[in-house]
């Protein structure tokens, strides 16, 4: 009976990455799924310069149109591109477990992202007076800042007295404080974002870097800070406030 004995079965063989075309596939698939959610995020994060709601020169004679078109398009597209760089350096670091770079990139990111943020802002923040600048505030803003300083020109007085005495360059704000439903004052130095490091959500800012004044005003600071109140923007200024409830 020994030749009836059935032959022993072949030696199988180990399974390899490359060992079907269905695998193949697979992987190829979730590769490109993988490519395209980065480059996805990336095109989301991406910050742009904003336009102005109004031309360069709508804003004299308070603030020249030579400052606006330097400020806007110099000065804040500067923050814009150093951002861009800034965060696409820290996708890469953080795609590759590089906690230096990582580390490296917080501070780029706090001043050229503060600078776009505060910037978006402080356009919007400003009209000509042709377009709703100046005057007062009313309903729930006027409310609030009254409740907390007894006046509007009590506010404006503090603001712009804050505003005038911060050391070197940085922002006044006028500022709302979620927790007690209030409006504070507080002022941020450099590019320092408001909400990020005080809480308050920024409602109105004054912008005391001296690019934003010194062709017009020299070295004298007040004189800008008063004259700034001539183009504030209220009913941005409340729909701010109104979004952050």
């Amino acid at each position: 009976l020994h030749h009836l004995s059935a032959a022993p079965p072949p030696p199988l063989q180990s399974p390899t990455r490359s060992s079907t075309p269905s695998s193949m596939a697979l992987r190829t698939v979730a590769r490109t799924a993988t490519t395209t959610a980065r480059r996805a995020v990336g095109a989301r994060s991406v910050a742009t310069l904003p336009d102005l709601p109004y031309g360069y020169g709508e804003l004299e004679p308070v603030i020249s149109g030579e400052i606006m078109e330097l400020h806007h398009s110099k000065h804040h597209n500067t923050y814009v591109t150093n951002l861009n760089v800034a965060t696409e350096k820290l996708a890469e670091a953080t795609e590759k477990g590089d906690v230096t770079t990582i580390v490296q990139m917080q501070a780029a990111i706090k001043f050229n992202g503060g600078g776009h943020l505060n910037h978006s802002i402080f356009w919007q923040n400003l009209a000509p007076p042709s377009k709703g600048g100046g005057g007062e505030p009313d309903g729930e803003l006027a409310a609030l800042i009254n409740a907390k300083f007894g006046s509007f020109d009590a506010m404006k007085t503090q603001l712009s007295g804050s505003t005038v005495a911060v050391q070197g360059s940085g922002w006044g704000w006028l500022g709302y404080d979620k927790a007690t439903n209030s409006v504070a004052i507080a002022t941020c130095p450099n590019q320092d974002p408001l909400e990020a490091t005080t809480g308050l959500v920024p409602l109105f800012g004054i912008d005391v870097w001296e690019h934003a004044y010194y062709l017009d005003y020299k070295n004298v600071r007040p004189d800008y800070v008063n004259a700034i109140w001539e183009l504030a923007n209220w009913e941005d200024v409340a729909a701010r406030l109104a979004a952050a409830k």
